[in-house]
This record gives structure tokens, C-alpha cells and sequence, in this order.
């Protein structure tokens, strides 16, 4: 350093002072623990930690005129452009904060990381987190194949990390809406470069980010983000959900279950078929009503002399329930607004006239009917010795309404049970009947959807209806969740989509919304669901920007996997097709084991790759499981990590059960609970405080909980020795505060 430098930079501590770039191009920023060159025109960041080679963690990005620069001690503030736009850069201890504000709506590219920061690793919050090698050419393929990635959808915490030899560094995006990352690479390293958006709804809002030097630990960046959470007080640990949601505390420790089938009625209701058929033959309104709603097959055993086989007999009884449940949507299906009345009553209704018109033909007591949600069900649960559960009907409410003796019977065994539930998409009244949740009236389908920047209405899901509003659906959330309960008698509540990040923009004349208004109009239907109607509520993924109102989540554990890869998602793909949405009691996409392509399993299962960085912020404050569309046991060949990384994150399983399914996958259901329950009830409340991989390998793993506790997983077929303890193969082995111990071994196969 020479001495006149070494002066200036001791003159500007003292006082502020407006500097042009000619005098200083770049800016020294330095503390005990780091220094930074910050060139102001570019936001070119290069950084030296002590006793360590230097890195240029952003190379910069396009030149801008700089003017009006001050400093102040460790902080600078100038413009570019004339005004365009104001920026700040403050290092404080381990934190060097960036703040970029627009005097107009604009686009800016504020990271140009080049691959050669990556160090030795590249800490990646896909999912529950994973730990990227340079150098590994399937993760390069396949962060390059995402494309543009939104940082509250696509990431479910806003920030990435780079592990270096003493120590790392981390992105973190405290403002994390309107941005996207793009993937580049340099020989053996990935790079990357971030874009913000200044929307027209809300220029003058700041992007902030920071740059936080880390120790060599992979999950530094996550605990500063959760640190961060705390201060600006948007952090809220369990234990103070539950004082507010008593009846959240029957998550803790249960396994997570979603239940198909459904629908009115099962085989075993069926008493009389001869007479079944003949009485559907005959006259009168309702079974008019519902031969007109029967598919062609079921009609053709109608018209025809045949006495029915299993086969027939299951044709007939799908067709048969399909035409009942839309003789009870058309009570409230089809209307500018749902009459929330009509529609609890509807399925009632329907349910006592047949019991008298198909009198004989069908068991004596409705209350009892049903395949899966049935009473029978319950009790065999109740009878495997499961305390804990939280239940989903996976086709939505209609199961409750059609079966309230049921759901009633599941509350009194102690158990959550939810109905899967939709308000992120509105269709038109014409729009795919069985979606019956996303079913809110036309009104909701035009007058609540999100207005793209052009004025056309943004499509729902699959290009079905529209996307909404969730500040103009809450008025219709509240009347359908409230009428909906009272009657059928659901003790908690899932909403699809919710806590998936998947956040809008809306220019809607008179009623603008930003992607943080958004997230905060999710975030307050969840709350209102879990506070004032007291129903545990939870959603899809639990992505950080929507996190806050969810008490759990499904998706983080697993995530979608593979989504438009055709090799998945067509029947003639044997190898790797996940199944389709049928049959009704049993969709073949939820039960049907499946194998993963290779690539597909390094990414998402190879243990060495994985990391618990979300729980590393999330644990005790959200219970997160697995994606639906993957729960423990449908890809088969996977099930030994897949497992132990749960029970090593301390996090709940799930599973997809029927009334067919129920033999073979309750035995493995009860396995697990015997070892996961206790330590559930322990640790859900407990922040996770440490990772290590306790052997060369990676294949040993640790997970540490504020209260002591500490869970070994072992990867590895064989059995491997820590410490003078045998850790045998797939094993799980945890070590309690208090002394105690045990041991849990996955199961290759079920």
C-alpha cells in the first residue's frame, strides 16, 4: 500500500467526500477479516479474506458513467448514468451490502460471476441443497439446461455459495423478486449472471443484495440468510406457530399420507349387482340423471344381458361414481359464483337419494360406504398402532363432503386430514369438470387473473383458466374454505401452489399487484387458514419467499423431477414413464414404481451431492416432505438415499395409499414411524446447527440439532467404523442429548 493511498483512504474515513472515477476507479473497502475492490462503474467485486488468495467474485458488468460518489467510512454511495440509477455498496464485518435503485423502469444485470470464482465447489439451493464439484459434467448439462432461473420459484432459498480451500463466499438476494440467474461455462467451472427487473408497478423499489464471507462450512450462507430472516423480523420458529395453532402440534411426528379412492361408493357397498344393474336400467329422475353423466363403456353393460365380471363390475362402479359426482357439482358448477351453500349440501343430497333409490342394492348404512375414505380405513391405521398421521384427499374436498362420517372419525382418531385444494388457477365454467377445487366461477376466472404487461389475461396452469390474484380470490378462499369444514368436518387444509414461489406481476387498471404483493396475499390466506379457522395449513414446496405462512410443505425433500422430459411422461416410454392419472382409486403416476435416469439420479439422490441447506433455515419453523409426485417409495431405484437423507434431515415421510395398496404398504408405513415418531417429537421444534461428512467419501454423513442431538447416516452397503462405533450398512444411527441411542436400517425393497 503506498503512503499517499493509505492517506487518502484514512482522509475519507474521517469525512465524507465527493469523488470522481478518475480519481478513484476502484474503492477499497477493508475490515480485519476481509478486503473488497469495488469498481464502481462496472460493480466488478474482487475480494482478498485473510490469509487467502484473492477471488473476483463478480467480474462486472456493462460500464456506466459514474458520478456524485461519497464515501463514508466503509460505505460508498454514487449514480450512474446521470441519475439513472443510485447504488451503495457498506462492508460490515462479514457482510458487503449492495443497494441499487432506478429512477425508471429498466433491466440491469448486477452479477457477472465468472466460472473462475466457483472454487472448489458451488453450493446450489435446489430443493433441500446440494453441493456441486467443478468440474462434474452432469451438473454443468444440467444447470445449463435450466435456462433462465426465477429466484423465487426456481430457487428455494435466494442465494448461492462457492467453497473455496479456507473459507466461502455467498450470494444472498434480500430482495429476491423480479430477478433471474442464467448458467454459463469455462472449461472445467460454471459461472453465472443475475438480472433484476425494475417494474413499472414499483421502480423505485431497491434491489439489495450482499456478498457474505463465510467459514469452509457449505451451510455458512444459509444460517446468515436465516439470521437475516431474524432481524427484519420475517422469522417464525414452530414453537410459536404452535401457541397460535394448537392443533398443529399433531403434525409433529406424523407421517404425511395421501389418500385415493375417494369417491361415494367401493366394491364392498356394492350388496346386490343383478339388482344394481336393473334398478340403473329402470326410471326416474336420478338414475336418468346419471346414466346421461355414465362413460360409453358402463352403458353398453347396461344395455347388454351379461352378468358382470370383476372386471365390468369396476368399470361400472368408476363410471357410476363419476356420473354421481357430477350430478352433485351441478348444485354449483357452472356459475358467474359458486352458491357455497349449494355446493355443501349438494353432495348430501345426492348421497340420500340413492340410498333410497338404489335401496337393497347397496349397503344399509352410508356412512360406512366408500373405498379408501372409508371408516375401515381409519381403523386399520388406528390398528397398525398409527398415532400420528396427516391424512390428504388428494382429489380435493368432494371426498369429505360425500364422506363427513369419515373425516370425522379420522379427527377423533387423533389425526390431521386435509383436503388438496386450489385457488392459484381459475377455469372457465367449460374447463375440465374433475378439477372441481379450481372451480371458482367465472367471475373469479376474468375478473381475478393475472394481467400481463400487454393486457392479456396470463394462463392458469397448463394453460388452463387463468392464473389469480390471490388478494381478489381471498373473499371466495374464505366463504368455500368455512362452508366446506363446517360440513365436512377437516381439521386442517392444503393449498396447491401457495408456498411454491410461482409469484406474478399484475398490471390490472385499478388494481396493480407486485410479485411481493403476491407472496404477501398468499402468505395471508395461509395465515388466515392456520390462526383463525385453526386448521393447520400447508403447500406446495415451501420456497423461501412464501414460506412464512405455511406450517408444512411437500416438495422440498423431493422436488418435481423431469417435468416435460418426454421419456417420463409418455406411455411408450417403458423405462421411465411415471404413469398416468389412472385409475381413479389408484393413479398409476402416484403408485407405479419408477426407475430415474442416470443423470436424474446424481443430481437429485447421489448422497455426496446433497446438503440441508433449507433445513438449515427452515428447520423449526416449517415441516417439509417430499413433492407428491414422488414419495418414499415410487422410485425404485433410489429408495435406500432417498430415505436416509429424509430421516437425516429429520423430516417427515409420505406416502400415496389405497384401499388396494393398503396390505403391502402399511407394514412399511409402521417400520418407519417406530424409528422417525420420537425423534420427530424431539427435534421438530429444534433448529438444525451443523452438516459434516464424517468419512473421505461423503457416504458418512451428520446432522447436528440445537438441543445436542446428533443423527449419523450411512450410505454405504457395508458397514462402516466412527469413532468405535459400527455404523452397519444404510443405516440410520442417532445419538441423543441425553446419552441414549438407536439405530434404523433402510430397506432396499418393500
Amino acid at each position: 500500500m503506498s503512503t499517499v493511498s493509505g492517506w487518502l483512504r484514512g482522509w475519507l474515513l474521517l469525512a465524507g467526500l465527493s469523488l470522481s472515477p478518475a480519481v478513484l476507479a476502484e474503492v477499497l473497502l477493508e475490515n480485519q477479516l476481509w478486503r473488497v475492490q469495488v469498481d464502481p462503474a462496472t460493480l466488478a467485486v474482487r475480494v482478498e479474506a485473510a490469509g487467502a488468495a484473492p477471488v473476483q467474485a463478480s467480474a462486472g458488468v456493462l460500464r456506466h458513467k459514474v458520478s456524485d460518489m461519497v464515501r463514508r467510512g466503509n460505505r460508498i454511495e454514487w449514480q450512474w448514468d446521470d441519475g439513472r440509477w443510485l447504488l451503495s455498496v457498506d462492508l460490515d464485518q462479514r457482510d458487503l451490502t449492495f443497494s441499487i435503485t432506478a429512477n425508471s423502469p429498466s433491466q440491469i444485470e448486477f452479477i457477472h460471476q465468472p466460472a473462475s470464482a466457483m472454487g472448489q465447489a458451488l453450493i446450489w439451493p435446489l430443493a433441500e441443497g446440494r453441493y456441486v464439484p467443478r468440474g462434474d459434467r452432469v451438473w454443468q448439462k444440467f444447470l445449463l439446461a435450466q435456462g433462465a432461473l426465477d429466484t423465487t420459484q426456481d430457487l428455494s432459498l435466494p442465494l448461492w455459495g462457492m467453497e473455496y480451500e479456507k473459507f466461502s463466499l455467498h450470494w444472498l438476494l434480500t430482495n429476491p423478486y423480479n430477478n433471474q440467474l442464467r448458467f454459463k461455462t469455462n472449461g472445467d467451472a460454471l459461472g453465472l449472471s443475475a438480472r433484476h427487473r425494475f417494474t413499472s408497478l414499483e421502480p423505485s423499489k431497491p434491489l439489495t443484495f450482499s456478498l457474505f464471507l463465510g467459514d469452509v462450512d457449505p451451510l455458512a450462507g444459509a444460517k446468515r440468510y436465516k439470521q437475516w430472516l431474524i432481524e427484519s423480523d420475517q422469522y417464525e420458529t414452530l414453537a410459536n406457530k404452535l401457541i397460535k395453532t394448537p392443533q398443529a402440534a399433531k403434525l409433529i411426528g406424523a407421517a404425511h399420507v395421501y389418500l385415493w379412492g375417494n369417491d361415494l361408493l367401493g366394491p364392498d357397498d356394492v350388496r346386490n349387482w343383478p339388482l344394481l344393474i336393473a334398478r340403473l336400467r329402470g326410471s326416474g329422475v336420478l338414475v336418468s340423471e346419471l346414466r346421461a353423466a355414465m362413460d360409453p363403456e358402463a352403458l353398453r353393460l347396461l344395455a347388454s344381458e351379461t352378468v358382470l365380471n370383476r372386471y365390468q363390475q369396476t368399470v361400472m362402479l368408476r363410471s357410476l361414481n363419476r356420473a354421481l359426482n357430477v350430478q352433485a357439482r351441478k348444485t354449483w358448477q357452472a356459475r358467474a359464483v359458486p352458491d357455497m351453500q349449494a355446493l355443501v349440501k349438494g353432495y348430501a343430497e345426492v348421497r340420500e337419494q340413492l340410498a333410497v333409490v338404489l335401496k337393497d342394492t347397496l349397503a344399509p348404512d352410508p356412512a360406512r360406504w366408500g373405498r379408501t375414505l372409508s371408516r375401515r380405513t381409519i381403523e386399520r391405521l388406528q390398528g397398525a398402532g398409527l398415532s400420528r398421521l396427516w391424512l390428504g384427499l388428494g382429489e380435493g374436498w368432494e371426498g369429505g363432503l360425500w364422506h363427513p362420517e369419515t373425516v370425522r372419525a379420522a379427527v377423533s382418531a387423533g389425526y390431521l386430514i386435509a383436503p388438496y385444494d386450489s385457488y392459484e388457477t381459475a377455469l372457465r365454467e367449460d374447463e375440465n369438470p374433475d378439477w372441481a377445487t379450481a372451480h371458482l366461477g367465472d367471475r373469479a376466472n376474468t375478473e381475478c387473473a393475472i394481467v400481463e404487461e400487454n393486457g392479456a389475461l396470463k394462463s392458469g396452469f397448463q394453460q388452463s383458466g387463468h392464473y389469480t390474484d390471490p388478494r381478489c380470490v381471498r373473499p371466495l378462499l374464505e366463504r368455500r374454505i368455512d362452508a366446506i369444514q363446517k360440513v365436512a368436518g377437516f381439521n386442517s387444509w392444503f393449498l396447491d401452489a401457495y408456498a411454491a414461489g410461482m409469484l406474478f406481476d399484475s398490471y390490472r387498471p385499478g388494481a396493480p399487484m407486485t410479485q411481493a404483493q403476491n407472496a404477501a396475499g398468499n402468505i395471508a390466506a395461509s395465515r388466515w387458514i392456520n390462526e383463525v379457522l385453526q386448521l393447520p395449513s400447508g403447500s406446495e414446496d415451501g420456497n423461501a419467499a412464501t414460506a412464512q405462512g405455511v406450517l408444512f410443505a411437500h416438495g422440498m425433500q423431493t422436488p418435481v423431477i423431469g417435468w416435460g422430459d418426454r421419456d417420463m411422461h409418455q406411455p411408450d416410454t417403458a423405462d421411465f414413464f411415471v404413469g398416468q392419472w389412472y385409475p381413479p382409486e389408484q393413479p398409476a403416476v402416484f403408485f407405479k414404481p419408477t426407475r430415474l435416469k442416470a443423470d436424474y439420479r446424481r443430481v437429485h439422490f447421489a448422497p455426496v451431492s446433497r446438503l440441508p441447506l433449507y433445513q438449515a433455515v427452515f428447520h423449526g419453523s416449517v415441516i417439509t416432505s417430499h413433492h407428491w409426485l414422488f414419495d418414499n417409495l415410487k422410485l425404485s431405484d433410489v429408495r435406500v438415499e432417498n430415505e436416509l437423507t429424509q430421516l437425516l434431515y429429520n423430516v417427515p415421510p409420505l406416502y400415496h395409499l389405497s384401499a388396494a395398496s393398503l396390505d403391502q404398504r402399511l407394514p412399511l408405513i409402521v417400520r418407519q414411524d417406530r424409528f422417525f415418531r420420537p425423534l420427530h417429537e424431539r427435534l421438530a421444534t429444534q433448529a438444525l446447527t451443523a452438516f459434516d461428512w464424517l468419512s473421505e467419501d461423503r457416504l458418512v454423513q451428520q446432522t447436528t440439532f440445537a438441543d445436542g442431538t446428533r443423527l449419523l447416516a450411512n450410505f454405504d452397503a457395508a458397514p462402516r467404523n466412527w469413532q468405535g462405533r459400527t455404523l452397519p450398512g444404510h443405516s440410520m444411527t442417532a445419538l441423543l442429548a441425553d446419552g441414549s441411542d438407536s439405530q434404523y436400517r433402510v430397506q432396499a425393497a418393500p
